[in-house]
């Protein structure tokens, strides 16, 4: 036994969760891409909302000239 050597057992991998997490990974990096790009904080979005309406409801409400749907 002097020139033989103990090798390593190798890793056993499943192929088909290899690639499942592979894919998993790649969707999950898109998502962060795209929330970074796109995304804003769906409070934020209500809030933007509400002032909007807020701003709109009392530039209405001094008005001095009525619209033709307002009758």
């Amino acid at each position: 036994m002097h020139g033989l050597r103990r090798r390593k057992m190798a890793e056993i991998l499943n192929l088909r969760q290899a690639r499942k997490a592979k894919a998993k990974e790649q969707k999950d990096r898109q998502a962060q891409a795209n929330r970074l790009l796109h995304g804003t904080p769906k409070r934020l979005r209500n809030l933007a909302k509400a002032r909007k309406e807020k701003t709109d409801q009392a530039l209405s409400g001094q008005k001095l000239e009525k619209d033709e749907h307002d009758y």
